[in-house]
């Protein structure tokens, strides 16, 4: 829908993913066994990597990255980390990171790249959905249709420059007016569920469990009946 009309919008990644033409190239799978989701050129990638049953090391990672687990299971270990994700679980891999991966199952991963950003330390940054929230800021208040919700907010990581991070974030229930997102935003719902309406008309539900994208320039309504909760990724430029 995004690429067919040109609006940008947002993207359920669990529905692209089932979908979406893998590609295997030379190399490690981790870095070669991928598929790119259509998005807009720029320094932010969005993709699949699907990893078969099997073991393999990656020397050194081209990019900064965040990855969450759509479906098996997947053990990473480098440096001082050594842990097993399952579905639903995600950790950053700053620029340069080296590691181990082994898959008892199939597995497959979704990312979100960024190229371009300050130089990668290597480091492998686990983000905690159980972590304490701090309050943090309500959306704006002239876009808000009743009551100003309780936000908190947790981050985990965060680019030297400030543009790219990751980590959860909750609030109480509203509904917010269409806003134009400046950045684009991968979502996993920890807890509750929310419709998107974009400028098109097209509107989309998520629920617990769910994987999408809002991709920058996209123009979407929020709508959250109940509590939510949400690990995130978010590129957002200065």
């Amino acid at each position: 829908m995004t690429n067919a009309t040109l609006i940008r919008s947002f993207i359920d990644l669990r529905a692209w993913a089932a979908g979406a033409p893998v590609t295997v190239g030379e190399g490690d799978p981790f870095l070669a066994a991928r598929a790119q989701c259509p998005l807009a050129n720029g320094p932010i990638s969005v993709g699949l990597i699907t990893l078969a049953q099997g073991a393999g090391m990656v020397a050194a990672m081209p990019a900064d990255e965040f990855i969450i687990v759509e479906s098996g299971a997947v053990r990473i270990a480098g440096g001082a980390i050594d842990l097993t994700l399952g579905e639903g679980d995600s950790l950053v891999l700053r620029a340069g990171a080296a590691f181990a991966w082994s898959a008892d199952t199939d597995t497959r991963l979704l990312f979100m790249r960024r190229t371009g950003g300050p130089a990668g330390d290597g480091a492998i940054i686990p983000v905690d959905a159980n972590a304490p929230l701090a309050p943090s800021g309500a959306p704006l208040a002239e876009l808000l249709v009743g009551p100003t919700p309780e936000c908190r907010n947790h981050s985990d990581w965060k680019s030297e420059d400030g543009e790219f991070m990751a980590g959860t974030w909750d609030s109480t229930p509203y509904y917010r007016r269409a806003m134009r997102y400046g950045h684009f935003e991968l979502m996993y719902l920890l807890d509750g569920s929310v419709t998107f309406v974009d400028e098109a008309g097209a509107e989309g539900m998520f629920n617990r469990g769910d994987i999408f994208l809002v991709e920058q320039g996209a123009s979407c309504s929020w709508d959250s009946q109940v509590h939510v909760k949400k690990v995130y990724c978010i590129y957002r430029p200065a």
